[in-house]
């Protein structure tokens, strides 16, 4: 029996409202989010979709709920085409690099979890590889087959969805609508029953030069994308999800999929929310790694963008609203970050005064509410913003941020990145205040003075430059 929560709302996908949130278990939480295909880096806009499902799971433990939340790494399965068509993506992924599949998967896996690590994302509680459960996916796909919700064709196990009668619930739309635009020169599968039938189990008679292979009771062969999810989330969440996350694009076919499958597999309604992040997009539409080129957090460290500046640029729109990438946004939300991290400094060096605990209370409550909205990290931040303008003593604005980034993850008080951040800023702002000088623009470089004086950081211009002191 579902039992009611506290008074968080999330929108939910299946039902297309913001509803009001409660688990099956009191308490407790059981997340599945999935991973990435580890075939290239992950570009920006993927790990956009990471941070929203980093502060779902820490919005919901900040509100006293205890997650078990659970990722994949897909290394196998996962096609150019998410129809099920075209090439294996890890397979292309090691012809492209002259390397070994294995030697791909180990590599992007590294990489994504480097990204994460940056971008403060915490870890969730069990990461599992697809290709580690293969008697998982084995033991589904026969019992889908026994159920008649599956059948074998071509050499191939397909999941027949006309047997699902709500197959296109979650995307709201028809097989027709979906069908519409289909390209052309995708060659489709003659074997399959119906066109929007999947692969659960795909033998050598589609691709017989597939590298990861394993014995099947269909043949030697590997399975598809979307059960693996469905084995990895079963395995070890149970037969009763609460939410599960992940970006827009996963909608159609992945996660329709995935409900298909498994409430064909266990015979009841499998989860309860889900929830989408929206596209990140950039000048020239949604981003993609088959554009050549694109946008990593690698690519914007390089060009002086600390990767917690990207967080705080996520954070200020909400996860479901498309998000648009511009150099000139991210500039704007880096001098935001370096302001803010100069103020949290001071802050933490000048600890004055008691803790007052009625305010404590009233700004948290502020904080909860602007989570518990659907997570309105923008109403958040804005709170962050009103305990350092207020006139509390700074141990209160101390507790309060130490509170707040729990959930927001900014390392707004851990020392060396204030430390570091700082003299970056105050290198910054020295520079422009001695190019303003040099091009006579002396009401310029007299703003930039007072405004670093604001912040308890006082310049001296003396015969080998300018030097600075900050006011503990």
């Amino acid at each position: 029996m579902r039992l009611e929560g506290d008074r968080m709302k999330l929108y939910n996908t299946l039902t297309k409202k913001v509803e009001d949130f409660s688990t099956n278990e009191k308490g407790i939480v059981a997340m599945y989010t999935c991973g990435p295909t580890v075939y290239h880096f992950a570009h920006i806009g993927n790990l956009r979709t990471y941070i929203f499902e980093d502060i779902l799971q820490k919005s919901l433990e900040y509100l006293g709920y205890e997650v078990k939340r659970v990722m994949n790494i897909t290394d196998v399965g996962h096609m150019t085409s998410d129809g099920d068509t075209g090439e294996d993506k890890m397979q292309k992924g090691a012809e492209r690099e002259h390397k070994t599949v294995y030697e791909i998967a180990d590599f992007y896996t590294k990489a994504f979890m480097n990204d994460i690590d940056k971008l403060n994302i915490k870890l969730p509680g069990i990461v599992e590889k697809a290709s580690d459960h293969i008697d998982t996916y084995i033991e589904m796909i026969q019992k889908l087959l026994e159920k008649d919700y599956a059948y074998q064709a071509g050499g191939n196990i397909y999941f027949d969805v006309s047997k699902f009668p709500n197959y296109y619930e979650l995307s709201g739309k028809s097989g027709e609508d979906l069908l519409v635009g289909v390209r052309e020169d995708v060659e489709e599968d003659k074997s399959k029953r119906n066109p929007a039938d999947f692969g659960l189990w795909f033998t050598l008679s589609k691709f017989e030069n597939q590298v990861m292979q394993w014995d099947s009771p269909w043949g030697r062969g590997y399975p598809g994308w979307h059960i693996e999810c469905s084995g990895i989330s079963y395995k070890y969440l149970g037969e009763y999800l609460d939410i599960h996350c992940g970006g827009v694009d996963n909608i159609f076919p992945h996660h329709t999929n995935e409900i298909a499958q498994s409430e064909s597999f266990l015979g009841h309604k499998w989860c309860n929310y889900w929830c989408h992040g929206e596209h990140l997009n950039d000048n020239t539409g949604k981003m993609s790694k088959s554009k050549g080129e694109f946008l990593t957090l690698s690519l914007l460290e390089s060009k002086g963008y600390e990767p917690l500046v990207y967080r705080l640029f996520c954070l200020n729109s909400h996860y479901r609203s498309q998000l648009v990438f511009s150099y000139e946004a991210i500039d704007a939300t880096k001098n935001a970050y370096q302001k803010l991290l100069g103020r949290t400094a001071f802050i933490r060096d000048n600890r004055f005064g008691e803790k007052e605990l009625d305010k404590i209370e009233k700004y948290e409550m502020e904080f909860k509410r602007a989570l518990e909205n659907d997570l309105n990290t923008a109403n958040a931040l804005t709170t962050l913003y009103d305990v350092l303008k207020s006139d509390c003593t700074n141990e209160t604005k101390f507790c309060l941020i130490e509170s707040f980034d729990r959930v927001l993850s900014l390392g707004l008080l851990k020392e060396e990145k204030l430390e570091y951040e700082l003299e970056q800023y105050i290198e910054t702002q020295i520079q422009k205040r001695n190019e303003a000088k040099k091009q006579k623009q002396y009401e310029l470089a007299d703003k930039i003075r007072s405004e670093l004086l604001e912040k308890g950081i006082e310049l001296k211009d003396g015969r080998e430059g300018t030097t600075y002191t900050i006011k503990k």
